[in-house]
């Protein structure tokens, strides 16, 4: 058997039991000898979270989880259980950490596990046998020869001295047992199926790891570890729950339905840390000082403090994270994937802990110093006196001469001498001291000025961090540039326990707990009395991120506030008072709301805090800044006095969620914000304010959703879609809609506006105009508002015209903003409603019946309501001092709509042609073409089209195309000459366009295609998936992935050797665009992105770069080969082909207009404007 491991062994006659279940079964109770408890062990009782002894590593098949290498496995027979002399055949495998096995070779899941660390002796005990021997178990083994046996007891007794040369070393397969392991981290006795009694279960890290009690947990023997890698957790009845693996499923239950919501959140967070990612972390360890703890000596260290840039353990992170922020900011180098940008490891690379630790711990006696196993308590001392107080430091030379230390950092900033720069830092330098150049006011700038990247990432980490307690004049340095105000307040408040998840219900006021609360010093305490000695509990001003204020009544106390902190904590109080509620938020606000930003406790603001965002030009670096929400107003204010207009929410032209709900992107007025979520409790708090804020909020105009012009975006939608749809519909705004779909479609743009998109066929015209008719019924206040609509009623007694058309545009200036650019909209699109009178028989007169009640409010009877409106329409160019600009745009636009009527009812336009803007080479104005699109044009008959407007030659070897382009994807697909344009138009976003120019890399892909053998195409890529809303996707950055394309899928693999695809798609539903956006920081520049899209119409997008450019060329030249039958470019020379749609003169600048079909009488209506279409415009 030496020799050939797996391979089955030649018989020998002995008997052997036949296999069973391959985890540990009822039928085998017990195999050790030396009295091992039963399963059913009554010592399987709940333990302390995270608590422990080791564990084992994953099984033989078919896991993605990268596992120790294997040492040496084979086929052995293990001993009977007691009373059996029927010897049991296993698959044995050893690894440096444990030792399994399992029921046969290609099973997932061992049978047994023992810890190496915990194996005291390997023996031979016979003829052909050993024994492993633990704490108080004996296992034998059995093999096929004398020197096999030797060979497997001389390999494990090296196995078991190099485990214990290296001493405690935590490995990435053994729980935590320090007990102070992840939040998730848990153990305990849970039933499951198959078992008669309970198992006792631990969660580490990102193992499941199942043992028979509690006794075999402590003494690191067990059953079988679960890879929660490829795992997924199913919420079943109040205390079931299922572990699903590709393998098998674990039905759990759970001893209550509290404890079974702790064990899913538990085994949910396994799942997260298990599809976290090592390569940063390997790029930090590849420094040597970094792959030990720079505190305790730990090795592999998983976490960092990134403002002190230095690389720690779990154990010390749990205490850095107890200095708070202003001390230290925590973050893990496998789950925090977002925080560690180049620059940041680039700064550990360069600092780390070699550098840090010469200034940090260069006077440690040996006395105080830890070490890996040192107690939380000794931790937190030692932490405290290195880290807060400044106690083992090294002094600088300029040490407590202020004005020095801030010079000498202006000059260490220019410089690479990042040692300096963090000698001077927390030595009491000034990190936005004042340079005396107001061309460079800060040290950031000046270091930015001079290049020097790493000096500004170290600046920006320690903006607000807090240097250790000045010894000189006994005063404590304060974490801001300029000095916090000294806030004190004091009296009762009632408050909840503090929570870890947001506030889902109205809280009663039972459960508010009446409590003495002081705030000094920057500190919030909180005590059981105003005679209490010590406090229940204190909130750090500096660990204060978020203060929320409710409206009356939100809870069970009239007044309610609540405060978020850094560690992920939401403290709720309330008082009754009114004024009592509204000091003690202003005394907060002012302790913790740096000083560059106190003018937004100015505004009454609903929600005030720090996040970090990306905005203007400088979208590669995150900044922290100061952010109140006050109405639908958001006010920013960021270092270095940024001080930008405020968002005005509800003007949003886009509001979405990237990421997995990561980054809030807000689009106002040409302006971008990415708000990134640091902290998930607060930011998804910031998130759902923001939303609401953007919404309507009421029944007036000036609480609607509006557009850049201050018209509702209800009002700008029906407009639009009518203008574009209904312009000649007969009756329009006379003939009502169907009651149930108007009630419904102005729910849902009351609702929000911004996310309704009006589309022909989906929604009747009729409907519509009812929609728009019935708002403006419904407004408070009215269009012409409570206070002036007698006055415009009033004005129709006049019989002077100019002296009526003065008083109306009086009466308009007293109008508010939102009211009179309404009125504007609104008169604007019924002057065109009129001009097509002779087709929709809804003249100025009818209008003005139709609408003068509706926008009155008023029940019909009264004419002057209708008089006003054909007054306004009468003369609206006068009364809206319509410009000779506007007034242009206008004429252009009833021309091409007059146009295409005539067109259309002479039979020479197909119903549903389109008007659209095409670009040749570049989108610029000098270079558009507007276009007529008819249902049945290609691509090719465009691309000729605007060749032939243009009058551009096109030659032998000149491959023109057309592109659909998307700015926001920053990418661009040639359409196949054979697409259809139409389809494409109606599928185009606001941030998409159609451009003709020539395509490039055509004739290298016509040659490699003519040169290459077969259809498909294999290879590596990098790889990186868009996150969907709710989904974990994959990590934001590339993956090296396995890729075959054929003639009907595309296939992805883990590596070149994986048997079965990660993914499949089928060609055919797939979208290839050229290019990556920027962005996402894609590793070359030969990328592209596909788009895929499934029957039930949902959407994924991901990315895929190559190395180099000739590769992106081969396999975009074989997507299209595949999806188009090998046909990429048409075989007939350019001269035989010729556009079959008649070139039309320029129609000028007009919007997107589809045609509905020609009407009985439209050939008679059009005839009364053929001569001469601006009649009606030259008669107003």
């Amino acid at each position: 058997m030496a020799g050939k491991e797996g391979a089955e062994p030649l018989g020998t006659g002995r008997p052997r039991s036949p296999r069973v279940n391959s985890l540990f079964s009822e039928e085998e109770p017990s195999e050790e000898r030396d009295g091992a408890p039963p399963a059913g062990d009554s010592s399987c009782g709940d333990t302390s979270p995270g608590t422990g002894g080791t564990a084992g590593t994953e099984g033989t098949g078919g896991t993605a989880t990268v596992l120790a290498a294997t040492i040496r496995a084979g086929w052995l027979d293990k001993n009977p259980p007691q009373g059996s002399y029927i010897y049991q055949r296993r698959w044995v495998m050893l690894d440096a950490e444990y030792l399994r096995y399992f029921d046969s070779e290609r099973d997932t899941y061992s049978k047994r596990f023992i810890a190496v660390s915990s194996i005291t002796r390997v023996a031979t005990v016979g003829d052909q046998k050993f024994e492993v021997v633990t704490n108080n178990r004996h296992f034998v083994f059995r093999a096929e020869s004398d020197a096999e046996r030797n060979e497997w007891v001389q390999t494990l007794e090296r196995a078991v001295e190099e485990r214990r040369s290296k001493g405690p070393e935590r490995t990435s397969m053994s729980p935590v047992t320090d007990g102070l392991g992840d939040a998730g981290d848990k153990s305990g006795c849970l039933e499951l199926r198959g078992f008669k009694h309970k198992l006792f279960v631990a969660v580490a890290g990102d193992k499941v790891f199942l043992y028979k009690n509690a006794e075999e947990h402590r003494l690191g023997i067990g059953i079988t570890p679960i890879a929660m890698n490829v795992a997924n957790v199913k919420d079943l009845d109040r205390r079931g729950f299922d572990l699903t693996t590709p393998y098998r499923t674990f039905s759990f239950w759970a001893e209550s339905e509290q404890e079974k919501e702790e064990w899913v959140g538990a085994l949910r967070g396994a799942i997260a840390a298990a599809l976290c990612t090592s390569e940063v972390a390997e790029r930090i360890w590849a420094t040597e000082p970094n792959r030990f703890c720079a505190d305790c000596g730990c090795p592999r260290p998983d976490w960092a403090s990134v403002n002190l840039c230095v690389v720690i353990c779990h154990r010390c992170a749990g205490e850095h994270r107890g200095l708070g922020p202003g001390v230290t900011k925590v973050r893990s180098l496998t789950l925090d994937r977002k925080v560690w940008t180049e620059e940041l490891i680039e700064l550990f690379g360069r600092i780390g802990n070699a550098v840090a630790n010469a200034f940090w711990a260069a006077n440690v006696p040996p006395s105080e110093a830890i070490g890996p196993g040192s107690g939380s308590g000794d931790r937190r001392r030692f932490l405290v006196a290195k880290y807060r107080e400044g106690k083992y430091r090294r002094y600088h030379p300029l040490f407590g001469h202020q004005e020095e230390l801030d010079r000498a950092l202006c000059a260490a900033v220019t410089t690479a001498d990042l040692a300096e720069t963090l000698a001077l830092l927390f030595c009491g330098a000034t990190v936005t001291c004042a340079t005396g150049d107001p061309r460079y006011p800060t040290p950031l700038a000046l270091a930015q000025k001079s290049g020097q990247r790493l000096q500004m990432e170290f600046l920006l980490l320690n903006r607000t961090s807090e240097p250790p307690r000045l010894e000189v004049g006994g005063s404590e340095a304060k974490p801001y540039s300029v000095p916090l105000p000294s806030v004190t307040h004091n009296g009762f408040l009632y408050k909840t326990p503090s929570m870890a998840k947001a506030v889902g219900e109205r809280k009663g006021p039972e459960e508010f707990s009446r409590r003495w609360c002081t705030l000094q010093d920057g500190v919030l305490s909180y005590y059981e009395s105003d005679r209490a000695a010590a406090p229940n509990g204190e909130i750090r001003a500096e660990e204060m991120v978020c203060l929320v204020t409710h409206p009356p009544h939100a809870h069970g106390l009239e007044h309610t506030f609540e405060v978020y902190t850094e560690s992920e904590r939401l403290y709720l109080f309330g008082l009754e008072s009114p004024d009592g509620a509204r000091e003690w938020v202003t005394s907060i606000a002012k302790a913790f709301v740096h000083p560059y930003a106190e003018e937004l406790l100015a505004l009454d603001f609903e929600r005030v805090g720090r996040l970090r965002y990306k905005g203007g030009l400088n979208l590669e670096q995150g900044r922290e800044g100061w952010f109140a929400l006050a109405g639908p107003a958001l006010h920013l204010r960021g270092p270095d006095g940024l001080r930008p207009d405020p968002l005005q929410l509800r003007k949003l032209q886009e509001l979405s969620i990237q990421g997995d709900n990561e980054v809030l992107v807000l689009v106002e007025r040409r302006r971008t914000l990415y708000i990134q979520g640091e902290r998930k409790l607060d930011f998804l708090g910031w998130v759902q304010a923001i939303q609401k804020a953007a919404g309507s909020s009421g029944d007036t105009l000036s609480e609607q959703q509006l557009t850049e012009s201050d018209v509702p975006l209800l009002v700008d939608r029906c407009v639009d879609y009518i203008t574009q749809c209904g312009l000649t519909s007969e009756g329009i705004y006379r003939k009502s809609g169907q009651n149930s779909k108007t009630t419904s479609l102005l729910e849902m743009l009351r609702r929000d506006a911004r996310s309704v998109r009006l589309k022909e066929g989906e929604h009747h015209v009729d409907d519509v105009a009812n929609t728009l008719k019935r708002f403006f019924r419904d407004l408070g206040d009215g269009l012409f508002t409570g206070r002036w609509g007698q006055d415009w009623l009033r004005a129709t007694a006049l019989e002077d015209e100019e002296e009526k058309i003065g008083e109306y545009r009086r009466l308009l200036g007293t109008l508010p903003t939102v009211n009179r650019a309404t009125l504007k909209a609104l008169i604007n699109h019924l002057f065109r409603v009129q001009l097509f009178s002779g087709e929709n028989q809804m003249n100025t007169h009818n209008l003005a019946i139709v609408f003068g009640p509706t926008l009155f409010q008023t029940d019909g009877k009264d004419y002057k309501a209708g008089r006003v409106v054909e007054d306004l329409i009468s003369h609206y160019v006068e009364i809206f001092n319509v410009n000779d600009q506007e007034m242009k745009k206008q004429q252009d636009e009833i021309m091409a709509i007059m146009k295409m009527r005539e067109a259309a009812s002479s039979g020479t336009q197909q119903a549903g042609d389109f008007i659209c803007t095409v670009y040749l080479e570049e989108k610029k104005t000098e270079t558009e073409q507007h276009v007529k699109i008819p249902a049945t044009m290609t691509a090719e008959e465009l691309t000729f089209e605007i060749l032939d407007r243009r009058k551009v030659v096109m030659k032998e070897k000149d491959y023109w195309s057309c592109f659909e382009v998307n700015e926001r994807e920053e990418a661009e697909r040639p359409l196949h000459y054979s697409e259809k344009v139409l389809p494409i138009l109606h599928g185009l976003g606001t941030e998409s366009y159609l451009v003709v120019k020539k395509q490039m890399s055509m004739e290298n892909m016509l040659i490699y295609l003519a040169s290459r053998v077969g259809d498909c195409k294999h290879g590596m890529m990098k790889f990186r998936e868009e996150r969907n809303l709710l989904g974990l996707g994959l990590s934001t950055g590339f993956h090296d992935r396995y890729f075959i394309l054929s003639h009907s899928c595309l296939r992805l693999y883990k590596e070149v050797r994986s048997h079965k695809p990660e993914k499949e798609w089928p060609v055919r539903n797939l979208k290839v665009y050229l290019g990556i956006k920027k962005k996402l920081r894609p590793p070359t520049c030969w990328g592209f992105t596909v788009c895929y899209e499934n029957e039930k119409h949902e959407k994924q997008q991901w990315y895929l770069c190559c190395d180099t450019q000739a590769d992106l060329r081969e396999w975009f030249a074989t997507f299209l080969h595949v999806q188009h039958g090998g046909a990429l470019w048409p075989s007939d020379p350019p001269k035989a082909r010729a556009p079959r749609w008649q070139q039309e003169p320029r129609a000028g600048t007009v919007s997107l207009i589809p045609l509905r079909g020609s009407e009985s009488d439209m050939r008679s209506s059009v005839a009364a404007f053929a001569t001469d279409p601006l009649t009606l415009l030259r008669n107003v």
